[in-house]
């Protein structure tokens, strides 16, 4: 198992190598930047001072030259400084990453507890008015797009609660209870997609496995449905949902990025719009190389689960 998920870290350098490279690169492909963003708002400037600011930033030398630069103070916990604000791009990353990990975890939360018990029941009860209704929710979920849901939701509560999103965010440190209500309609949003998929899922791997014939074997010998169903089955049933869940939370990465903006949250996500906005090349590549690390280590998470789940597995 070590053997295995050292390997799997050592696979992950070239993968991020590829993504940090394609992220300097392709940033550079958009046009115009974030020095001529701030010199727009300046006014008028020479161009020899023009060239001067350049060769500072060290925009003037060869594009493999600004990679192995950059990519070297990586290595070093030193990922530059945003051009826009002037902060270091890893201490804007840390201010933002635990709002973001906070409203994943919340989503992740509300994911599991909705989807994969409506999934179990859906399966039990197949067919009856229980399944039709679970099928229903998990397709309006499927179909939904976040902003869309973050949006409708946002005017349902300002008409008939008179709540909006709030023009500060509080920190779960400083006040755990106005945190919560901040986050608590983001996560809904979130989580109702991430729902509907596990549930979905749960219900198609729960029903193929409640076909097998040690489970008819569990039924004849006359053990209680709970047992059968959430003993026997459901565990066997649950490496595809992982696999399921392990994808919508790669997905819900990018997910973040629209609800975060949709209800003026401070996170990663909107500060990773935010530099694309203002053309902040560094912070900008800086975020993508801090969220593919992401990805990778969720890849990791869920290919070693695999094992508790089913023992059958090994890894070599």
């Amino acid at each position: 198992m070590y053997r295995y998920i050292l390997r799997r870290l050592a696979l992950a350098i070239p993968v991020m190598l590829l993504v940090a490279l394609f992220a300097f690169g392709v940033i550079r492909l958009i046009p115009g930047d974030a020095l001529m963003l701030m010199l727009a708002e300046t006014g008028n400037i020479s161009e020899e001072r023009l060239q001067q600011i350049r060769a500072e930033m060290g925009l003037d030398r060869p594009f493999l030259p600004q990679f192995v630069s950059w990519l070297g103070g990586v290595v070093r916990g030193d990922f530059g400084t945003s051009i826009w604000t002037g902060e270091p791009a890893l201490t804007e990353i840390a201010r933002a990453l635990p709002l973001t990990l906070e409203l994943g975890a919340l989503a992740i939360l509300i994911s599991l507890i909705v989807g994969l018990p409506v999934g179990i029941v859906s399966a039990a009860r197949r067919n009856t008015p229980l399944d039709y209704a679970g099928r229903f929710v998990a397709i309006v979920g499927l179909s939904v797009p976040e902003f869309a849901l973050g949006i409708l939701l946002i005017l349902a509560l300002s008409l008939w609660l008179g709540w909006m999103p709030p023009p500060t965010y509080i920190p779960l440190w400083e006040d755990p209870g106005e945190n919560l209500k901040q986050l608590i309609f983001p996560a809904l949003v979130l989580g109702f997609a991430l729902a509907a998929a596990s549930m979905r899922m749960t219900r198609s791997a729960m029903l193929e496995v409640l076909r097998e014939d040690y489970i008819r074997t569990a039924w004849a010998k006359g053990l209680p449905e709970r047992v059968v169903v959430l003993k026997h089955a459901l565990k066997n049933a649950f490496i595809p949902v992982i696999t399921i869940i392990g994808i919508q939370l790669r997905r819900l990465l990018g997910s973040t990025v629209v609800v975060e903006t949709v209800f003026s949250l401070p996170g990663l996500g909107r500060l990773t719009i935010d530099a694309m906005l203002s053309r902040d090349f560094i912070q900008l590549q800086s975020n993508l190389l801090v969220i593919a690390l992401m990805v990778v280590l969720v890849n990791l998470a869920v290919d070693v689960s695999y094992a508790w789940f089913n023992p059958r597995i090994r890894y070599h």
